[in-house]
């Protein structure tokens, strides 16, 4: 039996719909990234934030397949009674919301993907950070403060290092690291989905570039319906930078009432 995904879920007094919204964080992520959507979309449906396998609180393993992450929240919402749901993913969690569509084509009702197309990526954004993440633990930083002058090393983004320190905890990361850096590859890349004939909405950020024009087709294969609402002047972190904007294409793409 799959072991079951920590989670935190919100339920207003009088949701406005029976079917839940899902939040899936990205990589070195924890259920919190997406709170700023969930604070908002809890006044109006079941909000459930969840951290992915080898994140947070959730159980460790040592694969990282995007079917296999699907299924750790497919199976999680359905355990919870529920029969139907909407996926919004940032990132990995974008891609893991887009492979769940092949999991249980007839359970989801609409994605949300945010800063994340359905390709493999050729380009190694994160070695950088794992460099980072590899020296606070050689370095046996104990506090916030020790392991950012460590990380200083190595990522010179100050939002980055206070990002990732979200998930420090007394000397350890709260993710996985051996079983990230191992799976990397599978992180990054992508196998293609078979089409999925329902509602899809990309954010992706201006300034981001995760989301290229050349992905068009194959985002259009995959994704008949997809429509893309474009946050300018944002980079990755979309719904941090931006957040009303997101909110407002979200609210437009689910129907809910401003």
């Amino acid at each position: 039996m799959t072991e079951q995904l920590n989670y935190t879920i919100h339920r207003p007094e009088n949701p406005i719909s029976n079917t839940p919204v899902i939040l899936i964080h990205g990589l070195f992520g924890d259920l919190n990234n997406l709170g700023i959507l969930g604070r908002d979309l809890q006044h109006y449906v079941d909000t459930i934030q969840i951290d992915v396998r080898n994140h947070g609180d959730s159980f460790r393993a040592p694969q990282m397949e995007y079917q296999e992450m699907a299924q750790d929240v497919i199976t999680l919402i359905k355990s919870l009674g529920y029969q139907s749901a909407i996926l919004i993913g940032h990132s990995m969690g974008g891609k893991i919301a887009m492979a769940a569509t092949e999991i249980a084509p007839d359970f989801i009702e609409k994605i949300v993907v945010i800063d994340i197309a359905p390709v493999a990526y050729q380009v190694r954004r994160h070695d950088e950070i794992f460099a980072a993440l590899e020296a606070v633990i050689q370095g046996k930083a104990k506090t916030r403060q020790e392991a950012t002058v460590i990380m200083r090393h190595d990522i010179k983004e100050d939002g980055v290092i206070q990002f990732l320190l979200k998930s420090f905890r007394q000397g350890e990361w709260k993710f996985n690291l051996p079983s990230l850096k191992d799976n990397y590859e599978k992180i990054i890349g992508w196998k293609t989905v078979p089409a999925w004939d329902k509602p899809v909405l990309l954010i992706p950020g201006g300034r981001s570039p995760y989301v290229q024009a050349e992905y068009k087709e194959q985002i259009v294969t995959q994704f008949p319906k997809a429509k893309a609402w474009i946050v300018a002047d944002a980079g990755h972190w979309v719904h941090a930078e931006k957040p009303e904007h997101v909110l407002r294409a979200i609210h437009r793409f689910l129907n809910l009432s401003e």
